[in-house]
């Protein structure tokens, strides 16, 4: 029978091909609608009417942060987040026209994310609002649209209440927007829904549940196709059934397809499929809709930790903020990109999007390139952690917000888990007055009525654990095939989110003493994920001595901490009270098999939350790698541990005062010892005890060159030299990549570096560089990864940190070339070019 229905579903497919493959480019059209903006960044009250003149407004293209822009040297971030954030009023407006062909279609405009607090007008009507600045949303422009006459849709964005976010988010439309055609009946928005229920080797059924709706006022039938595609493109799998639609209704249809000898998704191989899915009304095809996805199964064990296609993994991960350094929030893809490939090069298989749902074309890189994502929805629920955070807007909008998160990202393969919270208030019984007013505690109260319909006192110490289990009910009944999860600092089973049961995964943020046998004894059978550790604080470059005494900074997070040099040892012996040194948090997760994994605070630093300093500081010092993307002495740890790539890394550079001692610490894998040369000179072997990742060496400081060599079996594996350099002389630049696409977006990240005459790089150069672009480009940003660095990060121009600095050349939209010059008062100049080309 199996074998009749294959035959059978592919006759029929056959048959729908031959009247219909024509067209399947025309009748879904997806348009990138981001070019051809306009923006002020200021209230203009009457500029959401179609005829208001802003013809002295700046035109732009879209993605968008507009404070970014900002001159960060002439403001003072007074609070722990970061504080006056150059947010404001901004307003965004662009004319378009819609031929009278399309008449008959339907037509939505879909924007990834505004932040935040946005309303949309198209032609002087208010189309509707969200206060989310993270959250994905459509609007149906169709009742408005003048077709074959100029259209105005107008955005104004109000992130003026400051500070309301305890990091940087950015201001603006900073994702992508979308112009969506479509026939009356089509797939819904986010409208399927692909599970894999029976996964092996040999065999795996794909469940396909398709939202169909009918914007016609009479019913209509039509028959539904869904096809499994390859990654070369060929079609493996196919079913069809026919469907009645009533009129104006939507429907589900649930669908399987059966796979044979199925390529199975894992972080090493991430293999992709995609669901085609095709709607056909006499024998005309109406609607063309595609689903990547990807075949794998899973389970997290309390004993064992996490298993992948029935191989135990452990997940080696790092939280991320969302920012793109001197991009801001702006989302670029390339620069999304670069960042999961440096990650990927240290061993990281993991990323939590911390603290809010994220950009999709983050999760769409995740799928290709192969990392276990937990996607996170809220920072807060309703107790607020700023004084105008989205705790205010939780009680009316957390379930629409986190629908549409579960909806919109549901069918990524590289999601594992949900996180509904990170270190939300409610983890606690009390109720601060200085994180609640009583505006607040009587909207705390009504929510809780909707809860379990009953009058629930403010006292009553459930109210917080009812939260927790709606939010896991409202994921559950979207999407039973993932756990949920919470990022909690309160690790005690006393915490009303563990109480109330409704977490399938134990998260923990810190408190490292608590990960071990202590876990099992408080949590017994339950599952564990440290979805937040570690906090080190490192300056790329900067070293304090002794290595092994542990700089800790002293004070209470919320207190100002200050001294002379606002910079943070790279020796791993520098981490904030709550947190601990990345080598102890990585052993504890190493030696627990139970634990499934870690997610590091922080993969890259961030803009924002500038700990332990503040101002002038203006970014973190939590990354592995720095804001400008160059990799801090640390991430080599990593690349030593989670890789099985030969790795031997010495540090600090060889650049000190006569006689000081120096601590030279070496990463290394794949051999038994490392040994230290200075000037020839045997220094001595070295070997890691238990448990240890680094062996040290103290040497008194004499020009010239250190070299280390690692043995395997005494044989030679690598050797690494480290010479002392003379003065700076020249710049040296070097690109990532020499050719991109000129496409208007696409970037070219070129590293810059002071030498001395030898050409030996300068690794304590600061000297400042002057930037200048001709050609099919231009500068987009410029940074150096030192977070007391106040310049805009839009500036030509920047000091070296640490003897290294990074510029960032976007392309324009025709082929050509970039070519980018670097000037310094004292040293010799340099060129490169970048060729952009067509796609």
């Amino acid at each position: 029978m199996k074998k009749i229905y294959s035959i059978l579903s592919v006759i029929a497919l056959f048959c729908f091909l031959a009247v219909s493959c024509s067209s399947e480019k025309d009748v879904r059209q997806v348009s990138d609608f981001t070019e051809g903006w306009k923006f002020n960044l200021g209230d203009e009250p009457e500029a959401y009417k179609a005829d208001f003149d802003d013809n002295n407004w700046r035109q732009l293209d879209l993605p968008h942060d507009w404070s970014i822009e900002a001159d960060f040297s002439l403001s003072n971030p007074a609070t722990p987040g970061g504080g006056a954030l150059p947010g404001g009023i901004g307003w965004y407006r662009k004319e378009f026209t819609v031929d009278q062909a399309d008449k008959d279609k339907t037509i939505y405009i879909d924007f990834d994310g505004i932040y935040w607090l946005s309303k949309v007008w198209v032609n002087g009507k208010l189309i509707g609002e969200r206060p989310n600045g993270y959250i994905s949303f459509r609007y149906d422009l169709t009742p408005y649209i003048k077709y074959g006459e100029k259209n105005v849709i107008a955005v104004r964005v109000d992130n003026s209440k400051q500070p309301n976010s305890r990091w940087y988010s950015g201001s603006g439309i900073y994702r992508n927007v979308w112009l969506t055609k479509v026939n009356p009946v089509h797939v819904d928005y986010w409208g399927t829904y692909v599970t894999t229920p029976s996964v092996t080797d040999q065999e795996a059924s794909v469940k396909i549940v398709t939202r169909i709706k009918n914007g016609n006022t009479s019913e209509q039938d039509v028959e539904l196709y869904s096809v499994l595609v390859d990654a070369t493109g060929k079609e493996v799998a196919t079913v069809n059934v026919s469907v009645k639609l009533s009129a104006s209704d939507t429907v589900s249809v649930e669908q399987t397809l059966n796979v044979d000898n199925p390529t199975l998704w894992s972080v090493e191989n991430p293999y992709m499929y995609k669901v085609v899915t095709r709607i056909v009304q006499n024998d005309k095809l109406i609607d063309n809709y595609e689903t990547p996805i990807g075949i794998r199964y899973f389970h997290f064990d309390a004993d064992k930790g996490f298993f992948l296609n029935g191989k135990s993994v452990k997940i080696k991960g790092v939280c991320n903020h969302h920012d793109l350094g001197a991009l801001g929030a702006a989302v670029n893809v390339r620069a999304i990109e670069r960042q999961l490939e440096i990650l990927k090069e240290m061993g990281c298989n993991g990323i939590r999007t911390a603290h809010n749902p994220p950009a999709p074309e983050l999760l769409d890189l995740c799928d290709k390139m192969g990392f276990i994502v937990m996607d996170e929805a809220f920072d807060m629920w309703r107790k607020k952690k700023s004084p105008y955070d989205y705790s205010q807007y939780f009680p009316e909008w957390h379930e629409r917000d986190l629908t549409d998160l579960i909806l919109r990202d549901r069918n990524h393969p590289s999601i594992f888990m949900w996180s509904v919270g990170n270190e939300v208030l409610e983890q606690w019984s009390h109720i601060d007055a200085d994180t609640l007013d009583l505006q607040q505690a009587n909207m705390i109260l009504n929510f809780a009525n909707t809860l379990d319909n009953k009058k629930i006192q403010s006292e009553d110490l459930h109210i917080n654990s009812l939260v927790a289990s709606k939010l896991a009910d409202i994921v559950k009944k979207l999407d039973p095939t993932r756990p949920v999860t919470t990022g909690n600092n309160e690790t005690e089973p006393s915490n009303h989110v563990f109480r109330s049961g409704s977490m399938d995964i134990i998260g923990f943020n810190y408190h490292e003493n608590n990960w071990g046998e202590e876990f099992h004894k408080k949590f017994p059978d339950q599952k564990l994920i440290i979805t937040e550790s570690t906090s080190g604080l490192m300056s790329r470059g900067y070293y304090e001595m002794p290595s092994d005494s542990m700089n800790i900074w002293p004070e209470r997070w919320d207190k100002p901490f200050d001294r002379p040099v606002h910079q943070c040892s790279s020796y791993d012996n520098c981490h904030v009270p709550w947190g601990t040194t990345h080598e102890d948090s990585w052993r504890a997760v190493k030696n627990n098999p139970h634990i499934s994994g870690i997610y590091i605070w922080t993969g890259f630093d961030y803009l924002g939350e500038p700990t332990p300093f503040w101002w002038p500081s203006r970014s973190s010092y939590f990354g592995i790698i720095d804001l400008a993307g160059i990799p801090k002495d640390v991430y080599y740890m990593y690349q030593s541990e989670w890789t099985d790539k030969d790795v031997l890394h010495v540090f600090p550079h060889w650049n000190w005062k006569e006689g000081q001692t120096v601590d030279i610490w070496a990463y290394y894998n794949n051999a038994d010892e490392v040994e230290l040369f200075l000037n020839g000179k045997s220094l001595g072997k070295k070997s890691k005890e238990a448990d240890q990742f680094h062996v040290m060496w103290r040497v008194p400081f004499v020009k010239g060159t250190l070299k280390a060599v690692s043995y395997k079996n005494g044989k030679e594996v690598l050797v690494k030299e480290t010479k002392t350099s003379g003065d700076p002389v020249s710049i040296k630049l070097t690109a990532d990549r020499s050719k991109i696409k000129a496409d208007g977006k696409d970037l070219s990240f070129v590293t810059v570096e002071a030498l001395d005459a030898n050409g030996i790089p300068v690794p304590v150069a600061d000297d400042l560089i002057d930037f200048t672009v001709s050609g099919n480009g231009f500068i987009a940003g410029t940074d150096n990864g030192d977070a007391t660095d106040s310049t805009s990060l839009k500036r030509p121009r920047r000091k070296l940190f640490s003897g290294k600095a990074v510029v960032i050349l976007q392309s324009g939209r025709k082929s050509g070339n970039i070519t980018l010059t670097a000037k310094s008062e004292k040293l010799k100049s340099a060129t490169i070019d970048i060729s952009t080309h067509g796609d």
